[in-house]
């Protein structure tokens, strides 16, 4: 059948974003991998740029374990021994022991009951939280949570929702101060890391105001926790906020096999009942295939190799190059949100600048990450870098000396 008449409604919609500023346009295929050698790290040869070799500052590969010989090494054979897929959801034709094994390294590392496994990080997402509402449930969460969190919310029907101040505790303790006799269920939604500015969520100050109000909820005031840029890459053992602000355990955590651990897949780990009953109600659990056998076995020597010396290891490495490339821009004058998580914002504040910049390191070899109006608010506009364990220190001067060469 010629879609003749939603054609135009189509090209339209589209043809709108661009004039918008808002579309993503075409997207970058990347054609080849360089790895690190000497004081070189991993090079990316992209489609149509010939030879030319990039730095990517734009990964969520923080620990570089996605070209780590030993995670590959965990991949090739899962699936030599297994097969390239699952063949079918798990309900339907059964679990492979790499997945329960995963699922326990995953609930251990992060010293919980239980664990189970997501084809992605925002599936999980939307699954838990979707799952967890009900109609006596009131949703409260932070104004800067990512798009996986809103489309939860809006999927889901509770009796109430509350969008609180980036980071204000006032706000959050305002809201179940609010809504308490109101609804039997608070569910508290907060990413850990705030993945476009790098700042993380005060989770210390979080569980101690859903402690103080927890007696006004019949089903309890629950804490739910996306830290999928912070587990592997934040706090000194890589276990994320939590560590890092030295919050007691929150009642549930979501993360990504996708970002430090450099594989693919997502995760929710809590207590045996709660993940019990996610088994059997969450949608894109039940009704998706899992990740295959050798993305399970190699997401379980990366958990391992992060638990591990070689993880410490790499951990302080990247603290050191963000310390290094953030004191770089302090000396350039060029403001930035500091902190030891790898995503570094450059605050640029200005939509043509943000282009201009964003295309000179391009055209200079560096892949960063562009946030300008409308996407974000004028005088919010931004370019995000992201440090990776396997850039090197001459990759962090070599990108400080473009920048610098920009403003010369």
């Amino acid at each position: 059948m010629p879609l003749d008449r939603i054609t135009g409604v189509l090209d339209a919609h589209v043809e709108g974003l661009h004039e918008a500023g808002t579309a993503k346009g075409a997207e970058t295929v990347v054609s080849g991998v360089l790895r690190a050698e000497g004081e070189r790290g991993p090079r990316f040869l992209l489609e149509g740029e010939g030879d030319k070799e990039f730095v990517r500052m734009n990964s969520n590969s923080y620990l570089g374990l996605g070209l780590n010989p030993e995670v590959i090494k965990a991949e090739e054979g899962g699936s030599a021994e297994f097969g390239a897929g699952p063949g079918a959801v798990r309900f339907i034709s059964g679990a492979y022991s790499a997945h329960l094994e995963l699922e326990r390294g995953l609930a251990d590392f992060h010293g919980r009951e239980s664990a189970m496994i997501f084809s992605s990080a925002y599936a999980c997402v939307l699954a838990t939280i979707s799952s967890l509402v009900t109609p006596d449930t009131v949703l409260i969460s932070d104004a800067l949570n990512h798009n996986c969190i809103i489309n939860a919310m809006r999927m889901s029907r509770p009796v109430g929702k509350v969008i609180y101040d980036h980071n204000s505790m006032t706000g959050l303790d305002a809201a179940l101060a609010e809504w308490a006799g109101k609804a039997k269920r608070a569910l508290i939604v907060t990413d850990g890391i705030f993945s476009m500015r790098g700042d993380h969520a005060p989770l210390d100050e979080v569980m101690e105001a859903a402690a103080r109000h927890d007696h006004a909820y019949e089903e309890n005031a629950i804490v739910l926790v996306d830290d999928s840029h912070g587990v592997g890459s934040f706090g000194k053992t890589g276990r994320g906020v939590e560590e890092f602000t030295g919050s007691p355990q929150v009642d549930i955590l979501i993360g990504t096999l996708g970002k430090a651990f450099g594989v693919n897949g997502g995760y929710v780990t809590a207590s045996e009942s709660v993940i019990n009953f996610l088994r059997e109600s969450s949608p894109t659990y039940i009704y998706s295939n899992p990740i295959t056998v050798g993305e399970a076995k190699a997401a379980l020597k990366a958990v391992q190799i992060t638990d591990g010396p070689d993880g410490r290891a790499l951990l302080e490495k990247l603290r050191g190059l963000t310390k290094r490339f953030e004191q770089g821009l302090a000396r350039l004058g060029i403001e930035t949100i500091p902190g030891e998580h790898p995503v570094v914002p450059l605050m640029i504040r200005d939509t043509q600048r943000t282009g201009e910049l964003v295309n000179h390191l391009y055209e200079n070899g560096v892949l960063v990450t562009g946030l300008a109006y409308p996407v974000v608010p004028k005088g919010d506009e931004e370019i995000r870098t992201q440090i990776n364990a396997d850039h090197t220190e001459a990759d962090i001067d070599h990108v400080l000396a473009l920048l610098e060469a920009y403003d010369a």
